[in-house]
């Protein structure tokens, strides 16, 4: 499929440069069971390196309880900005890179709330495996595979932490917390914007949909026939690369939407989680776009330095990409 592709189906993610941290043995029929799924890599909860001479300028404070980090627009509140809840993959709310992120995004006129999901328990760092080289010792070796897999374990004890029901209501009281202190931001744009990258994809998707619980919906409701709907918390979104996103995550999704894919990406599935949901978008004339990028890691649209300058140009695209759905809506 060629580069940057706008897909008519969504493929699975690249593994260049990617190591997956959790996958388990086929069944006896030589198939993936549904337990053996990949669903963190390296590049989830690794930063790459940090532009060089940027520093971030937004502040670290909190909202309604909830740690979090500001970035305003450097004219707000004399002009106008859209309010945009930016939520990060598994490196979280202190890494460098996420808190640049959120101020590029600031930059463009966006006034980005970047939550701490992970109440300071942000992902365990990745083995790098491509220490490995044919002049590493066999008992060098054997100790970084096995760190590998110790941390794989580590990763899965972190995500048995981070489950739905312990972020979405972190989430709930940043979003409120968010229309109290700046309403101004949310009035302007007609609602709250949202962006997630692996981790924070999934629940961007889940703000987007129509399956968050009551809590973190507005009821519309009929005089004569009641309940009818209930609205999305997000206006808009842009993803890009989520990690444990369902098919019922993006077939639930009501609020238009951009999706950043990786080709070949075994934690972003096409056949078991985009075609099915595409499709259902389809079927509901939900605003959607979904791009493949080929030849790029999982987690390539994160903020941070490749020496490869595909990889680099790839990433300046998707996040124009997003940033230019967000404002277009």
């Amino acid at each position: 499929m060629a580069d940057n592709e706008l897909a008519t189906r969504a493929p699975e993610s690249d593994a260049k440069e990617d190591v997956v941290l959790h996958e388990e043995p086929v069944t006896s029929a030589g198939e993936p069971s549904a337990a053996a799924q990949p669903r963190m890599s390296d590049h989830c909860t690794s930063d790459r390196p940090s532009p060089a001479g940027q520093q971030p300028t937004g502040e670290l404070t909190k909202l309604n309880d909830i740690d979090v980090y500001i970035a305003k627009p450097t004219d707000y509140p004399h002009s106008p900005s859209k309010l945009l809840l930016l939520l990060t993959g598994g490196t979280g709310l202190h890494s460098t890179n996420n808190q640049l992120q959120a101020d590029a995004f600031a930059s463009s006129g966006f006034l980005v709330v970047m939550p701490d999901q992970f109440s300071n328990d942000p992902a365990p760092n990745a083995v790098d495996m491509s220490t490995i080289s044919e002049n590493t010792s066999w008992l060098e070796s054997v100790k970084l595979k096995t760190a590998e897999a110790a941390k794989a374990f580590m990763i899965d004890m972190w995500l048995a932490r981070h489950t739905p029901e312990k972020v979405l209501p972190i989430l709930r009281k940043v979003v409120d917390g968010a229309k109290e202190e700046f309403a101004d931001a949310v009035a302007n744009g007609g609602g709250i914007y949202g962006v997630g990258y692996c981790f924070g994809a999934k629940y961007i998707l889940h703000l987007a949909g129509e399956n968050a619980d009551s809590d973190a919906l507005v009821e519309v409701k009929d005089e004569e026939q009641g309940p009818v709907k209930k609205e999305p918390v997000i206006k808009a979104a842009a993803v890009a690369h989520g990690t444990m996103v369902t098919k019922e995550d993006v077939e639930a999704v009501r609020s238009p939407t951009y999706i950043a894919a990786v080709e070949n990406d075994p934690l972003f599935s096409e056949e078991e989680v985009l075609t099915p949901g595409r499709r259902a978008l389809e079927e509901k004339n939900v605003e959607h776009e979904v791009q493949v990028f080929s030849g790029v890691p999982h987690g390539f649209a994160v903020l941070g330095d490749y020496e490869d300058a595909a990889i680099q140009q790839k990433q300046k695209e998707a996040y124009e990409k997003m940033l230019g759905w967000l404002q277009a809506h």
